[in-house]
């Protein structure tokens, strides 16, 4: 499996914290779940980081099969619309985001 994670570090411009969270719930989060191949999509609005981390607002992942799948889902239209909708909210937003690739299972607790 193959992971996308999308990291935006930096905070949402003060007034504007509502607004954005429910702006990527009702429109931008639909439109990660329309990613060809894409599953397990999650979104992840942070509350606290450890001290002295750079601040991180939000994170969303999106598993895919491959790496194949992932890179087929880059190349789709839907990606377009998500992307100029991502940028759109950036305007409610001071920092940067950036994506990561990961690989892995998930591990099983200790009984």
């Amino acid at each position: 499996m193959i992971t996308r994670t999308a990291i935006f570090e930096g905070t949402i411009k003060p007034g504007f914290e509502d607004r954005f969270r429910e702006e990527v719930r009702t429109r931008l989060a639909p439109l990660w779940g329309q990613f060809p191949h894409g599953s397990n999509v999650r979104l992840f609005f942070v509350d606290q980081v450890d001290e002295g981390a750079p601040p991180i607002a939000m994170m969303q992942q999106v598993d895919y099969p491959s790496l194949a799948a992932l890179e087929e889902a880059l190349a789709s239209p839907i990606r377009t619309q998500a992307r100029a909708l991502t940028l759109e909210l950036l305007e409610m937003f001071e920092g940067r985001f950036y994506h990561a690739i990961s690989s892995g299972n998930a591990v099983a607790a200790a009984a």
